[in-house]
């Protein structure tokens, strides 16, 4: 079970970088006027979309793993609370798929500024996981 939870941990460290990065991606393109740039900057962030999203399925396939293998957390508070974190994730991931849909349709209507906040979401989302995890407090 540990090289579950290795290969959990390295999923999950993966698509947060993706996490991460392909938001600030959308900053660069939201503010972007030459065409070549923003075409550039939609190539890598399809590349990076496409690479992060089996790195989601993994981790969470491999989070499963774990779950069923040790049954941690069955009926605490602290497990159900980072479970809907992940599904908060997930829902995030979701909408930088279409944010990446609208870019490429043309049909941005959001400013650089609100991609740096929305950048931020993924961070207080894994602190939360990991207080969770390591604190345990439900």
């Amino acid at each position: 079970m540990l090289w579950i939870k290795t290969f959990h941990i390295l999923f999950v460290t993966s698509w947060f970088a993706g996490l991460f990065y392909l938001p600030r991606i959308y900053v660069n393109l939201a503010q972007a006027q030459d065409a070549s740039v923003q075409a550039c900057l939609l190539g890598m962030a399809r590349r990076l979309y496409r690479f992060m999203t089996p790195l989601a399925v993994l981790a969470i396939a491999f989070g499963l793993w774990l779950f069923a293998g040790y049954g941690i957390g069955m009926g605490q508070g602290w497990m159900h609370a980072k479970l809907a974190a992940v599904v908060l994730l997930l829902a995030y991931h979701l909408s930088c798929g279409r944010m990446l849909k609208k870019f490429e349709r043309g049909a941005n209507t959001h400013s650089h500024r609100f991609y740096r906040w929305f950048n931020e979401i993924p961070v207080l989302l894994l602190l939360i996981v990991i207080a969770l995890v390591v604190l345990r407090p439900f």
